[in-house]
């Protein structure tokens, strides 16, 4: 005689384990739903008050959507109308004459009644807008920098110092990785050293040696030159991935005559694609958004500018006009998310000795 009520019992358990299951995915990607939203939520107010005039981005009683105040030409004078609490409710009615205790407005839907006069302080009001899209901010931030040629110094000193960092890191990261070199553990400690000093520390006897020294004040020089002497943290990201790659391709190529230039360049490149372009596009991002250095260099040649530094010099304008430039600052995650499937692909990152 079988007995039902243990496989009863063992279904209610995998009922209850599945909805567990369920429940607990649901909380998880609610959880990440709702970091992304806070994450990406400021740069959606930016795009929102980039499309704002800026007499609505400095009224807090306005609406966070795009709009214009609403407005009523009375007597030859664009007034704006406020909802205003009469004998009869609010009324829409256009601000005449402001006063800082009585105000005189006028009905837009009967000027012919004349003036009507209202006891208090105009300040407490609210504008009325209706939803409107402006692109002014776009056009005068373009006009007001010459953007074009700060496009072109940035992505010059990108292109050049990306080309100097990625020859030499990988070229030591391939000889670290590769040969037996007299104390090459120690030497690979040092360089991963050097990531814990902090880059203000380096700041003052760095500019006196190039400023002074070598008189590179006012030139590209010392934001490009530096990098062709590679960097300690993309020299570790290539050393740990060419470890990877067997040793056993590198004996064939040598059976076959290749020297280690040749392998390097037809073994151990191609199949480190992924972290090379991990590599450039580290690279990319830190140089496009680079502030401290350009302004440290180059701020006394106008010609030289790069993208960062100018949009620093908008602050004087109008808040609307700055949320605007912002924007030249998304050219970096375009370049992401055109070559995001070689981003961090295949990357592969293991100890420091393998």
């Amino acid at each position: 005689m079988t007995k039902t009520k243990p496989f009863v019992r063992r279904n209610v358990s995998i009922l209850q384990l599945r909805l567990w299951e369920f429940t607990g995915t649901a909380f998880v990607n609610l959880f990440v739903f709702t970091l992304l939203v806070m994450y990406l939520s400021p740069l959606a107010y930016t795009l929102v008050s980039s499309l704002e005039t800026n007499s609505q981005f400095l009224d807090s009683n306005a609406p966070i959507w795009p709009s214009k105040a609403v407005t009523y030409t009375y007597l030859g004078q664009e007034d704006e109308v406020y909802n205003v609490p009469t004998s009869d409710g609010l009324r829409p009615l256009a601000l005449v004459k402001a006063l800082p205790t009585k105000s005189d407005f006028v009905d837009p839907a009967h000027p012919e009644a004349g003036l009507i006069h209202w006891q208090g302080s105009w300040r407490t009001l609210r504008k009325i807008y209706v939803p409107s899209v402006t692109f002014d901010n776009f056009i005068n931030a373009w006009n007001s920098n010459n953007y074009l040629l700060y496009f072109r110094n940035t992505l010059f000193v990108c292109l050049v110092s990306g080309i100097g960092v990625l020859c030499s890191s990988i070229a030591v990261a391939y000889g670290m990785s590769r040969f037996r070199i007299p104390g090459g553990s120690i030497l690979f400690l040092l360089v991963i050293a050097t990531i814990m000093i902090p880059d203000s520390i380096l700041i003052v006897p760095s500019f006196y040696f190039y400023a002074q020294v070598l008189h590179w004040h006012g030139t590209y020089l010392p934001l490009v030159v530096p990098y062709f002497f590679g960097s300690a943290v993309y020299i570790f990201l290539l050393r740990q991935k060419f470890k990877s790659i067997p040793r056993d391709l590198d004996e064939a190529a040598m059976l076959d005559g290749a020297g280690p230039l040749r392998i390097l360049v037809s073994i151990i490149l191609p199949q480190s694609i992924p972290i090379v372009t991990t590599v450039a596009l580290l690279h990319f991002f830190n140089t496009w958004n680079e502030l401290r250095l350009s302004s440290l260099y180059l701020s006394a040649r106008l010609d030289l500018q790069q993208m960062a530094f100018s949009i620093q010099t908008t602050g004087s304008s109008s808040a609307a006009l700055q949320t605007s430039t912002l924007f030249f600052m998304l050219i970096p995650v375009i370049v992401l998310l055109v070559s995001q499937r070689f981003f961090m692909q295949d990357m592969i990152v293991t100890g420091i000795e393998k």
